[in-house]
């Protein structure tokens, strides 16, 4: 059952085109991901399915109605979320909570407990960042709109909101999850749309945009001693050996590290440094986007 439908969505601001015919659907339980460089559209998108902005055209639906006439279902947790300065976060806690029958409290679990009597204006950006999903998550929802979720977090704070993120998709809430981190993506996600000018570029699953690129394996080390270069590059595994610096750099197929080190032991070359690069969602990210960025919408 598909729990967010988007269809041919389109929204301009003036003559600039944000979104430009853009159709996907979320599963319910699913986390959904939004990938994409900054002006590619994510944000925007993202505020239409959470009715905050209207579409120019086509339509969006969650749980099958339009966004504004199910707004309680629905948990947002934006890029950029303000309060008011003196705003202390357990007053906020309480003013969000009154406005849902079955409220949930997430400051325990999110680290914001010490903070409770601390003023909004105040707290460093990772703090806001988690008051921020508190708030988002502290409804319920059906539907959580998650956009930067981890930004200003540390390593381990990040983590831990992983974490919390898994456990409230096990509990059946649906999340659409925007984020510029590969590897949160890759944890999380079960299928991602990768964004580029306002167009969905690719949709499919982390391992699915992977496989969208040239697949080759890389090995890099030091050898300890003169490599036939020629007879390296006459392997069957191996596609091309280059050197940078000291470091020989050899790509193939799968079996590439195999192949490498048993010809290195038939020399008696030892590999120092060796280090194997295989392809990662940074790689399909960089060859979708084609790397381009420029102010977000």
């Amino acid at each position: 059952m598909s729990i967010i439908e988007v269809r041919d969505l389109g929204k301009r601001y003036g003559p600039r085109v944000a979104v430009d015919s853009v159709s996907f659907e979320v599963a319910e339980g699913e986390i959904f991901g939004i990938l994409g460089p900054n002006g590619a559209g994510k944000s925007t998108t993202v505020e239409c399915v959470a009715g905050l902005r209207t579409p120019d055209r086509g339509t969006v639906s969650v749980l099958g109605r339009r966004p504004a006439d199910v707004r309680a279902a629905i948990g947002v947790q934006l890029q950029a979320s303000e309060l008011p300065e003196r705003l202390r976060v357990g007053e906020a806690l309480s003013l969000f909570s009154s406005f849902y029958p079955s409220p949930v409290d997430w400051s325990e679990r999110l680290g914001l407990t010490p903070h409770l009597g601390a003023e909004f204006g105040r707290l460093s950006g990772g703090l806001k960042q988690r008051l921020s999903i508190a708030l988002a998550l502290i409804g319920s929802p059906r539907v959580a709109i998650l956009d930067e979720l981890t930004t200003g977090l540390d390593p381990q704070a990040r983590r831990d909101t992983w974490s919390v993120i898994e456990d409230v998709r096990s509990a059946g809430v649906t999340i659409l999850l925007v984020t510029h981190f590969m590897e949160e993506a890759e944890r999380l996600c079960d299928r991602v749309a990768v964004f580029r000018d306002g167009r969905i570029a690719a949709l499919d699953t982390p391992a699915g945009l992977v496989s969208r690129v040239d697949g080759s394996t890389r090995v890099r080390f030091v050898p300890s001693a003169a490599v036939d270069v020629a007879s390296l590059s006459a392997l069957p595994e191996v596609g091309d050996v280059s050197f940078v610096g000291e470091q020989l750099v050899v790509s193939g197929s799968e079996n590439l590290l195999h192949a490498v080190t048993s010809f290195l032991a038939r020399k008696q070359i030892v590999a120092r440094q060796l280090r194997v690069d295989q392809v990662s969602l940074d790689d399909a990210y960089v060859e979708l986007t084609g790397g381009s960025g420029a102010a977000d919408h």
